[in-house]
């Protein structure tokens, strides 16, 4: 006779062994930008704008106006200007112009600059006349965006760099079709001439139509939107720059 044999019952299925959880590392950005008062400093604007027109993803150091340097480039007093400073990839830069130029090597598609060699060369030259002159349009009407000054009366030795921005603007936005200085991308020029802009609209500088509608496009871009509202934040005040009339 044959006996059957009870089969073993037939262990549970063991559940798949969940892969071990990776640890979430914050991302860090690839670059830093150290950056002075958003409401004071015009360099730190334009470095700021170029770094975001490039796409750069980048991490905002901030200095104090109460910081003794940073204090003397706002008030026109230092030597050299090293605010604001892009460090990448091993890299520091700290002209607003070098910045530019470094950006257009490792962003070439952000077209930081026209394409077409004579545009470009149209570009470097205005961008570079804003970098180093205007000496007396910086220290007649320096750049407060708190501050509003209708019916302001612009000193003398003011009135000939104010001419001289408004031809370039003129030429560039005939010779280029605008909304832009060099078209329709924004760019490099556009970050110089920017701080420009909020100036003329602070003390209500008189301007024909096509600047007025350049300095409307330069405020309504989202960068611009998104700085002006962080500067509005800002507690720090500087007595010598608030001025009163």
């Amino acid at each position: 006779m044959i006996v059957a044999t009870p089969s073993k019952p037939k262990s549970a299925p063991r559940a798949a062994a969940k892969p071990a959880a990776r640890a979430r590392v914050a991302r860090q950005p690839a670059a830093s930008l150290t950056l002075s008062s958003k409401n004071y400093s015009s360099w730190s604007l334009r470095g700021w704008l170029m770094a975001r027109f490039a796409g750069m993803e980048f991490g905002e150091v901030m200095v104090s106006p109460d910081d003794a340097d940073a204090r003397k480039e706002l008030l026109l007093l230092a030597p050299s200007i090293r605010v604001p400073c892009l460090t990448h990839d091993g890299a520091k830069v700290w002209n607003t112009l070098a910045i530019a130029q470094y950006l257009n090597e490792i962003k070439p598609n952000a077209s930081l600059m026209p394409d077409d060699r004579i545009a470009r060369a149209h570009c470097r030259s205005v961008s570079g006349e804003m970098n180093s002159g205007f000496a007396n349009l910086r220290s007649s009407l320096p750049m407060n965006l708190k501050g509003k000054f209708p019916g302001h009366k612009v000193w003398a030795g003011a009135q000939p760099d104010i001419d001289r921005i408004v031809e370039i603007w003129t030429d560039c936005l005939a010779r280029y079709g605008g909304p832009f200085l060099f078209g329709k991308q924004r760019g490099m020029a556009d970050a110089m001439f920017a701080p420009v802009v909020t100036r003329f609209l602070t003390y209500d500088v008189k301007l024909g139509k096509p600047c007025m509608l350049y300095c409307q496009t330069i405020m309504a871009m989202p960068e611009m939107k998104e700085w002006v509202a962080a500067a509005r934040l800002e507690p720090d005040e500087i007595e010598e720059l608030d001025m009163d009339f």
